[in-house]
């Protein structure tokens, strides 16, 4: 017989412990004897060291802070200037102005901004504000667009 012509079962049930001397893994259970670890309630976590002080809890800990917050999108006032009309998140996303249309999105001022829209986005600096004004525009503050569950819109399609 060969290694690769056994016929082996890799679905192989776990060993029932503690079920008597005759079932082969009666009295102790594979738990050994006395000690910590062969008690009922063992429930020590990874970092649990014997009661001492812990290697975690002694080490340093990073300085400063992290924020989790998205960042707001980026979208500079010049390349307005290619854009009409009324002009929101999702006008900014097919103009591939921005990566998706769900998050919040702020104008900068960069280069000129010429062109009479109404810009309707989640901020924009003083300096596009009244540029916009000056150029016969008008700035809008709107919530972030929410994106619609798959859920709801497979009940509204039935």
């Amino acid at each position: 017989m060969k290694y690769n012509e056994l016929q082996t079962n890799s679905t192989q049930s776990r060993k029932r412990v503690g079920r008597g001397i005759s079932a082969g893994g009666g009295k102790t259970a594979g738990r050994g004897t006395k000690g910590q670890n062969s008690r009922t309630g063992k429930k020590l976590h990874a970092t649990f060291q014997g009661g001492q002080n812990p290697i975690i809890a002694s080490s340093p800990k990073m300085k400063g802070f992290k924020s989790h917050r998205v960042p707001a999108q980026v979208v500079y006032a010049d390349h307005l200037n290619t854009l009409k009309g009324t002009v929101d998140n999702l006008a900014l996303f097919e103009a591939g102005l921005i990566a998706t249309p769900y998050h919040q999105v702020k104008v900068i001022a960069r280069g000129e901004c010429t062109a009479k829209i109404s810009l309707k986005t989640q901020g924009a600096s003083k300096s596009v504000v009244e540029a916009l004004k000056k150029a016969g525009g008008s700035f809008e503050r709107v919530v972030t667009p929410l994106q619609k569950s798959a859920k709801t819109a497979e009940a509204t399609d039935k």
